[in-house]
Parts: C-alpha cells; structure tokens; sequence
C-alpha cells in the first residue's frame, strides 16, 4: 500500500441534531481546522440544516429521508466526486470524540491500512455486547466493535461503499465489512474513547424489541452473504440484503 493525500472530508449524518450539531462541527474544525465538514440533513424537521449551514460545514439536505446509511451514502458520494483522498464518518449526537480524528486517519493516510475503525468495547451494554459476540461467531469477521460508525476510509473503501451491493443495506455496520472484505481491503480497529450521546437514543439499542430486529435483519445479511441470499430474498422481504439500485 502506498500513502494517499491528505484532503479529508468528515462525513457527519443527522437527524433532528439541531441541539448539539454546532458543537460537533466546532470540535472538528477545532481539531481538524484542514477538513471538510459535510453534513448530510436526512430531512430533519428542526433546524438541523440551518445551524449546520451557520456553522461553515457543507449541508446536503435530503428531501425525503433516506434513514441513516442513506445518508451516510450520500455524503459518500459527494466526497468521491470532489476528489477527496479520506473520508471519515462520525455521529451527529456527539458520542464520537473529533481530537481522536487523527489517530484513525493516520494509518489511511500512511498506507497502512484502507479502513480503520475506532473501538470502544467499553461503550457496550449487554444487548450490545451480545449482538458482537453472536455476529462475531457468525460472520466470522475479526472486529471486536462491529457497529462503531466512527470510521475512517481510502478511495478505495469509499468505490466499494458506492457499489450496488450496499446501496440497500438497513444496518450499515456488518454488512460494510463483508464487502470491504470481498474486496480484499485491509480494516483494523484502533482505540478510542466514546462520549455519551447528547441527543435521542440508539435506533438499535434503545430497546430489546429493537436488538431483536437488528439481530433478525443482520443475520439475514451474514447469511446472504455466505450464499443464501436468493432463498432469502425470497422469504424475509423486510430485510434488504443488497441489490442494485
């Protein structure tokens, strides 16, 4: 692997963040005063779009909402097309700390690696811990946090996200890393602290009834991915396992 440029666009998703967003674009542009802070507004019915705007980020406003892989997509796709050499992704709710940005950029940028996630297994609530470790067993991917969406990405990460194969993904996290993995790109974890959201709750793990879900769906797309997918395609329609657009 060679090193790849330094232009850096921070890819932040939200959704009625409109109390704590301006706080985390101004600890990115704190700490990373050389990135390019976009935020992709998935159709918020507050001011979210507003004080993004007012706080020098990039605003992308959905019209309709496209959930939160939907909108992380699109900020994916305005980051390949102005030629950005990194992408990070990080939550608007300010769980993800921004003077951490370097130490999972580093090792893209040094061509180390072509995705690092930054891990925080201390975060986990038993719901959590036990949707990684039954994952973990399932999939058999050697990632210890599976669904930390502070991530950090090469070009090449950022055509295989582009592909069709994850334009129709409900949950971003595994399903991600199986096609990094078909590809033969390299992820590894680097250790992080996370803050406690400021904002709304967990869309996975706020609720049993929810984990329930996400473990039914996610199996799906571990199992589709093993070569199932057409006989589940066909029984569990709920769960998109990924298709062209």
């Amino acid at each position: 692997m060679e090193n790849i440029g330094n232009r850096l666009a921070v890819l932040i998703p939200a959704l009625n963040e409109a109390e704590v967003v301006a706080s985390v674009i101004d600890g990115v542009r704190r700490h990373r005063p050389d990135a390019t802070v976009v935020v992709i507004d998935d159709a918020s019915t507050d001011d979210t779009a507003a004080v993004a705007e007012s706080c020098g980020a990039v605003v992308l406003p959905l019209p309709i909402r496209l959930g939160a892989w939907g909108a992380t997509r699109t900020g994916f796709r305005y980051a390949r097309q102005q030629g950005f050499d990194i992408v990070v992704t990080m939550d608007a709710d300010g769980q993800h700390r921004p003077e951490l940005i370097g130490d999972i950029v580093s090792p893209v940028t040094e061509g180390k690696t072509h995705v690092v996630i930054g891990s925080c297994i201390r975060r986990g609530s038993v719901g959590r811990r036990i949707t990684w470790r039954f994952f973990r067993w399932l999939t058999g991917l050697d990632v210890a946090d599976l669904t930390s969406g502070f991530r950090a990405y090469c070009p090449a990460a950022v055509e295989v996200i582009m592909s069709g194969d994850t334009a129709l993904l409900d949950y971003q996290d595994i399903g991600v890393l199986f096609a990094l993995r078909r590809a033969g790109l390299r992820i590894v974890e680097v250790p992080v602290e996370m803050c406690c959201r400021r904002n709304g709750i967990s869309r996975v793990y706020s609720s049993w009834m929810r984990v329930m879900r996400y473990l039914a769906v996610t199996m799906v797309v571990s199992l589709a991915n093993k070569g199932f997918k057409p006989l589940l395609s066909g029984l569990i329609p709920f769960a998109r396992v990924g298709s062209k657009p």
